[in-house]
């Protein structure tokens, strides 16, 4: 099938897994992460559409697919975690589909990932209170080799979490060795904390962007003296 993407590149999908029944069709794509393989590369990822008789169209998670529990996230507590972008692009797809069959009524789009519970702990979705699968994530259609940039990404995102929660002051860690001498020598508490990874300088940015009032930085020596010295990506390589 083709699908047209947001980048507005036209992709042709093959088809996997069919099965149908009296007013339901389902099938599956396997994901394909191009230059920048994830954990989710070669899964299968299907959806289940069937007719309803109320206009317009439902979308829905099923297994695999995490649910949202803490506030702050692209969409709402309780709700499959099918960000925005993708479900626009299945709303469009299930509309053109009504349009072309002539049909009455409406359909309902369930996205399931049977493999996504297991493959769920090898992402931040544990982190980030997604709960149960991976996320339906995506703001082109289109992979593109940005690592680093989705790195930024997750770091902003746990920032935007701890905010939405009330915080004004915020704990931010680069890693374990932070995050362990906050907990167990300073005692504080971690429902305030954020993990910065190398990204200090991007992390206090964003911060200073949300409205934090404070933030405490406690990390290794290592990473810290670079710090003073005016360098805010703690990488090796920079």
């Amino acid at each position: 099938v083709r699908v047209d993407t947001p980048a507005g590149i036209p992709v042709e999908a093959e088809l996997l897994e069919l099965s149908a029944g009296p007013g339901w069709a389902a099938c599956a794509v396997r994901k394909d992460g191009g230059d920048d393989p994830d954990i989710t590369d070669g899964a299968l990822i299907f959806a289940r559409v069937e007719r309803t008789g109320v206009p317009g169209v439902e979308i829905d998670g099923g297994e695999g697919v995490g649910r949202v529990t803490r506030p702050g996230l692209d969409q709402p507590v309780g709700a499959a975690a099918i960000n925005s972008t993708p479900r626009r692009m299945i709303r469009a797809q299930a509309q053109a589909a009504l349009r072309a069959a002539g049909a009455s009524g409406g359909l309902r789009a369930v996205i399931s990932v049977p493999e996504g519970r297991r493959l769920a702990g090898g992402t931040f979705n544990p982190r980030l209170g997604i709960e149960g699968g991976i996320s339906i994530l995506g703001t082109s259609g289109i992979v593109r080799p940005m690592s680093e940039e989705a790195l930024i990404r997750s770091v902003r995102l746990e920032l935007d979490l701890v905010y939405a929660a009330g915080g004004e002051d915020v704990l931010v860690t680069p890693g374990n060795y932070g995050e362990d001498f906050a907990r167990d020598v300073l005692g504080l508490k971690l429902d305030r904390w954020a993990l910065c990874s190398n990204y200090v300088g991007e992390s206090i940015d964003h911060a200073r962007g949300l409205g934090f009032r404070s933030l405490l930085l406690v990390g290794h020596l290592g990473k810290l003296v670079k710090v003073a010295a005016g360098i805010m990506n703690t990488h090796s390589r920079t």
